[in-house]
């Protein structure tokens, strides 16, 4: 029989208000609900607080913090705690005191979110090293497991080099840094490169402090890209660019170079702030103007190879390392600007003469033009006063035609002595660039390189004509070709053409003659000259009005008929038998210059 334990009552114990209903001793029932709901006060929606652990089944977890009630919590959430037992204190996160049943709601899982979260701000705030499980592999990069949180690290920020197979890296726990938080997506993205390029750093840092201009290091060939070669030299790259490669032209690093190449290079300038590193591999060489035959002179024979063409000239490489130009200027005697391409191209193995060398500053300009002789030393030979050549027709002025005879012998036609007789306004009215033209030199100006060259010249002058025919007085008939405010353009015979004023294109009956218009003129001025015919048609009406008015004046006689006939018609100059051969030759001599 087991043995009965004696209970002691409470000595203060108050049976007055226990009959009375009250078992709170000496707090009245009012002060108790006041401490209740004061207790309920301290915990709220939302809010992370530590709860103890009640009980443990395999599908849940008693918590309870405290409240008038405990919290069952799904036993899943403390998976990744399998030590789990009674009377541990654990985080959780109250979704709500009381729901629709009056149920306390926690969630051990948002408890270790929130914390997570909190955590990770923080870390981003203090640029902290944390740690972290790579779960797998998504697009683009792989999903990291930070404080419980899915982080996102993308490819590029694994490695400072290039990654090529990145399973290599699931199921690995690594270090990284926090770098970029969205809170309003939370989202969150983590770089294992930042603590690379970190370190990369400190070295970098260390290796620079210990460099100087001038120092010979050997490195390896890291990467080759068009304008150079980037060299590690232990921890640090440096860059050679491709003009520092070679003394001769480098049109692609590889022909110098290859990857992971091991070669010596010399420090020529770095920086410490933005850690640039200048190398040069050809300041390790002889250069080649020291090794340039000291024979070599002005006014030399000298060969080579054209390496790079420019529209101001050609380089020529005369041994490595040792360039020369041609400057355009150099390749033809003409004077006619063109382009370099025009006479050479690159790859063109050419001959040419020293014009100048200098060895101090490595330099040396080359011609081509002065292997053929200059076609001026003897022009007053070739090209005599006088003189009739064949010319082409480069380029036009307002003021003239600019032909070459030959290679280098540039003569100007001007718009004056393109014709005798016809008024040119334009030298394109007369011929076309490209075209052949006859002309005769007129003037040599030896000292600018320049002929005076005329074409009408090869012709003679028909003005000496014109003046016997086109006397002052003669009537001649024309037809208008062009009307303008100051008067109008007369074609008259023989290709010549005059000049009438408004006042003398009036007709008898008052009406202004008008274009295509063919009429009678008299030459009232001409001018050998300067080539002009002013002529006028109401002039012929005036004359005659006044000869008869003359006769009225005078006491009436019988005049001989011949005499009366001259006075009543108006002379009209009339050609000779024996001009007309002339004439005949001279017309049909314009009409071919015409056509």
């Amino acid at each position: 029989m087991t043995e009965s334990k004696v209970q002691t009552p409470i000595e203060d114990f108050d049976w007055e208000a226990y009959a009375n209903g009250e078992t709170a001793g000496s707090k009245s029932r009012e002060e108790l609900i006041n401490t209740y709901d004061e207790s309920l006060k301290t915990a709220k929606d939302n809010e992370v607080v530590t709860g103890v652990v009640k009980s443990i089944s395999k599908r849940e977890v008693r918590v309870d913090i405290g409240m008038k009630s405990d919290a069952i919590i799904p036993v899943s959430e403390f998976r990744y705690n399998p030590d789990l037992k009674v009377g541990d204190e654990v985080e959780v996160f109250i979704e709500t005191l009381e729901d629709k049943n009056g149920q306390l709601r926690l969630s051990h899982k948002k408890a270790c979110q929130t914390r997570s979260w909190d955590r990770v701000n923080q870390a981003l705030e203090n640029d902290e090293i944390i740690k972290g499980y790579v779960k797998s592999r998504t697009k683009g990069g792989m999903i990291v497991d930070v404080f419980g949180i899915e982080a996102f690290l993308p490819g590029s920020q694994i490695d400072v080099r290039p990654i090529r197979d990145y399973d290599v890296f699931v199921d690995k726990t690594m270090e990284f840094k926090v770098v970029k938080i969205n809170q309003e997506y939370k989202n969150v993205v983590v770089s294992h490169k930042a603590l690379i390029e970190a370190e990369l750093e400190a070295q970098k840092r260390e290796i620079i402090s210990k460099l100087e201009k001038g120092q010979v290091l050997e490195g390896k060939v890291k990467n080759i890209t068009p304008y150079g070669v980037f060299v590690d030299l232990g921890g640090v790259d440096g860059l050679v660019h491709i003009t520092d490669l070679s003394w001769g032209r480098v049109s692609d690093p590889r022909e110098v170079v290859e990857l992971d190449q091991d070669i010596k290079v010399v420090i020529l300038d770095f920086d410490n702030e933005k850690k640039r590193i200048a190398l040069g591999v050809k300041q390790l060489l002889p250069h080649p103007w020291d090794a340039l035959d000291q024979t070599i002179k002005v006014g030399d024979h000298i060969k080579g190879r054209v390496v790079v063409m420019a529209d101001y000239g050609a380089f020529v490489e005369v041994q490595p390392g040792v360039e020369g130009l041609i400057h355009v200027s150099e390749m033809s005697w003409s004077q006619h600007l063109r382009s370099a391409q025009d006479f050479l191209k690159v790859g063109d193995e050419v001959e040419a003469v020293v014009l100048t060398l200098d060895r101090e500053d490595r330099k040396m300009s080359l011609g081509i033009k002065q292997l053929k002789k200059d076609p001026w030393e003897n022009i007053e030979e070739k090209y005599a006063i006088g003189s009739r050549h064949t010319a082409k027709v480069r380029n036009f002025t307002n003021f003239g035609v600019f032909v070459e005879i030959e290679e280098g012998v540039d003569g100007l036609i001007h718009i004056s002595d393109l014709s005798w007789t016809k008024k040119i306004k334009h030298p394109s009215e007369f011929t076309q660039v490209g075209n052949d033209i006859e002309v005769q030199v007129l003037e040599i100006d030896k000292g600018n390189r320049r002929l005076s060259l005329g074409h009408k010249q090869l012709e003679e002058n028909p003005w000496d004509v014109f003046e016997t025919i086109f006397t002052v007085g003669s009537i001649h008939e024309g037809t208008i070709t062009e009307v303008m405010d100051k008067g109008a353009v007369i074609a008259l015979e023989y290709g010549v053409e005059g000049f009438a004023t408004p006042k003398h294109l009036v007709k008898e009956d008052g009406s202004q003659a008008k274009l295509d218009e063919k009429l009678n003129f008299k030459v009232i001025e001409f001018n050998k000259d300067s080539k002009r015919i002013i002529l006028s048609h109401s002039r012929i009406a005036e004359d005659a009005n006044k000869a008869e008015a003359r006769a009225q004046q005078r006491p009436a006689a019988k005049k001989p008929r011949r005499e009366e006939e001259q006075v009543a018609t108006p002379s009209i100059e009339k050609t000779t038998l024996g001009d007309l051969g002339a004439l005949q030759a001279l017309k049909e001599q314009m009409q071919k210059e015409g056509k």
